[in-house]
């Protein structure tokens, strides 16, 4: 009997996936996809570059299952996933056919080869960080989880404040969470997973929600076992067709003294740095905010100490209006001389559109100096179709300040410098 191919299949497991697509986004081959459930790999299209594995916030996605590439499952078996199905035993490999020498290929020989066309396939994304800064605090990650030891821990609501002005289509929220005694380290740029109560279409408890954390270390009241949410309400799809999002209302919906589940923290490469003189640009669209407005209180509080020689901080802050803008109001109580802010408003009635890509060419002399400085670091975080456009900006700003983008980009990306977290 001849012997039968066998892969090494590339699987997400479904149990800690917190869906939060960003796996989906820098496949360069667009081998995932997902449903309303499930996150999901196409074993007849991924080439196994490895692009989606460091950027996973949880690790759900370094999974893998040595398989006859005729029995491999299927994106429609895999959607219907609760849980990874496990290795196939020595003896179902060998009546399906598998010699050990095949067997032995699938874990060496790959078509990982292809790597390096892939990667110049992925466009804007392949100049994003996965490691973060040198100079980064340690990030705890999956304290609580459906595989920690704890499953999720409670956190009890001690704010929920609106943070946009009232309207139809539009309502942004700041929550507080406190945890009391139970540990639950943070840093600016993490992120947590909240499970909303009930169960979905199918009678299944909801998947977890990722909800970046809007406030510093030391709490959003310091010296408190507490941080922050910023949430916008979601009310129709990315068609525009109307939908109530389970985890966006549930959470805009709370009440001081409410309960939450939460699991978390996730994320090890969106970090700030600590270095005394380091300069941190922050480019983001409505809830993107978040990790910005972690990283700005934190470094204010440190200004306010008298004990830090702070570096510059420039924001780049997107909104259809300035009425949907989150934190407008606290932001121009900032001083001029801590942080630099420039806002691009698309939907302002009577006026043109303006982007952050635009500001950010509207101050190629600022960006460019920041560029060509190894104590600078770009920060973007918002909605997916913005990432394009301020790579583009950044190349377009260091090619008029006569920098060699391909250096400049490979030198952000390699000393992690430039940290893209779109959605």
């Amino acid at each position: 009997m001849s012997a039968v191919a066998v892969i090494r299949q590339h699987l997400i497991d479904p149990e800690i996936c917190i869906r939060c697509n960003t796996c989906e986004a820098i496949c360069p081959v667009a081998a995932i996809t997902h449903d309303d459930r499930n996150y999901v790999v196409d074993a007849d299209k991924c080439n196994l570059c490895m692009a989606c594995i460091s950027p996973c916030p949880t690790g759900s996605i370094d999974n893998w299952r040595a398989m006859p590439r005729v029995r491999a499952y299927t994106p429609a078996e895999q959607l219907t996933w609760d849980e990874l199905p496990a290795e196939l035993s020595a003896e179902a490999l060998a009546e399906a056919g598998v010699t050990a020498d095949t067997l032995a290929e699938a874990g060496t020989d790959s078509p990982a080869a292809a790597s390096g066309a892939a990667a110049a396939a992925l466009g804007p994304a392949q100049y994003g960080a996965t490691r973060p800064p040198w100079s980064a605090a340690h990030a705890y990650t999956n304290l609580y989880g459906p595989k920690a030891a704890d499953k999720f821990v409670t956190a009890t609501v001690t704010g929920n404040v609106r943070v946009t002005d009232v309207g139809h289509d539009y309502d942004t929220h700041h929550i507080v969470l406190d945890f009391g005694s139970l540990p639950f380290p943070v840093l600016e740029g993490q992120s947590v997973g909240i499970i909303p109560p009930g169960t979905d279409a199918s009678g299944r408890t909801h998947h977890a929600r990722q909800y970046s954390i809007a406030s510093p270390r030391n709490g959003e009241r310091p010296g408190y076992n507490n941080l922050s949410l910023t949430i916008k309400r979601v009310l129709e799809d990315h068609q525009g067709q109307p939908v109530r999002g389970v985890g966006s209302n549930y959470m805009c919906d709370l009440k001081v003294g409410d309960t939450v589940q939460v699991i978390g923290p996730f994320g090890a490469s969106f970090l700030m740095p600590n270095h005394p003189r380091s300069h941190i640009v922050m480019i983001c669209t409505g809830t993107g905010s978040a990790p910005m407005r972690a990283m700005t209180e934190w470094r204010r509080r440190l200004r306010a100490s008298g004990k830090f020689e702070s570096g510059k901080l420039m924001l780049f802050f997107g909104a259809r209006t300035q009425q949907e803008l989150p934190y407008f109001g606290p932001l121009q109580n900032l001083p001029k001389d801590f942080i630099d802010i420039n806002l691009a408003f698309s939907r302002t009635p009577g006026a043109p559109k303006r982007y952050v890509q635009d500001l950010m060419r509207e101050r190629v002399a600022d960006l460019a100096a920041l560029l060509a400085d190894d104590n600078s670091y770009f920060y973007v975080c918002g909605l997916k179709s913005m990432e394009e456009g301020v790579v583009l900006a950044l190349r377009d700003v260091a090619q008029q300040a006569g920098l060699d983008w391909d250096s400049v980009g490979a030198a952000l990306q390699a000393q992690g410098r430039l940290h893209l977290e779109t959605y």
